[in-house]
């Protein structure tokens, strides 16, 4: 069983402002076939976590490790994590002009799996791929997210993860500027992803409506770079009840209480 294990994360950026750390000692363990969700308010470093799993250079990790089977994953480079089975959905994906996305896919597919798959058996995954996901089979020729909608963009990440089939697929708030149907359909992806190829999925969200169609194992929420709870999915309908302030000004009032003590 293929595990990606987070131990004592902290990592920093640097801002206008000087060095301005985001990751504050994060743990987490993934094994394959799991579904972890993780929630928490803006700004909590969510994506920052989903980032440095992919190896964005933006990030420094000052301390702590992340593992994938027992290998080094920050010894990595980015294309060396990909090929070593990870997999990012990004929040923003990017437009890539003059390439389309016929020669982008093969192209990576060739590069993770060391050799071109057969044009007869790819052209057919391929084309099944997209019938699911209801993109029109011009998109195929069209360049990589160039003029394309958020939907369309959010369901072209999903058919990059049904036919690169990685071992652990980072969803960076997958589900931001979809209405309901594309949701729908972009979930219907994931969990048929993961059926196909048991893969590990981290599921970052701020809302529950996601969660109603990829059920996760075990909910996180994320506060100040840290896991500031974990539970199973009834945690994801507490938050949705009653917000995060309870973990927000939980340090603050922790420091209020503090300062009482030590005046009395």
């Amino acid at each position: 069983m293929s595990t990606l294990e987070i131990r004592d994360l902290h990592v920093t950026v640097e801002t206008d402002q000087g060095t301005k750390p985001i990751l504050n000692g994060v743990d987490l363990t993934i094994n394959e076939g799991e579904i972890h969700a993780i929630m928490g308010p803006n700004g909590s470093g969510k994506s920052t976590l989903a980032y440095t799993i992919a190896g964005h250079p933006k990030y420094t990790v000052t301390s702590g490790t992340i593992t994938l089977d027992g290998e080094d994953v920050l010894a990595m480079t980015v294309d060396e994590r990909a090929r070593a089975g990870l997999f990012l959905a990004m929040q923003y994906p990017v437009e890539i002009p003059g390439v389309t996305n016929t020669n982008f896919l093969r192209t990576a597919k060739t590069a993770i799996d060391g050799q071109a798959p057969s044009i007869r058996t790819w052209v057919k995954d391929v084309r099944e791929s997209m019938n699911a996901l209801r993109m029109d089979s011009s998109f195929a020729e069209r360049n990589v997210n160039e003029g394309f909608s958020g939907g369309e963009k959010k369901r072209n990440e999903i058919l990059q993860l049904e036919l690169l089939k990685p071992k652990f697929a980072v969803l960076d708030e997958t589900d931001s500027g979809l209405d309901v149907d594309a949701l729908k359909i972009v979930s219907e992806g994931v969990n048929r992803a993961k059926a196909n190829t048991g893969l590990g999925i981290l599921l970052i969200t701020h809302y529950t409506r996601i969660l109603r169609y990829i059920k996760p194992d075990f909910v996180h929420v994320f506060v100040a770079g840290k896991v500031a709870e974990q539970g199973g999915p009834e945690l994801a309908e507490r938050l949705e009840e009653e917000g995060y302030d309870r973990y927000v000004d939980a340090p603050e009032s922790a420091s209020a209480a503090a300062a009482e003590l030590a005046e009395a």
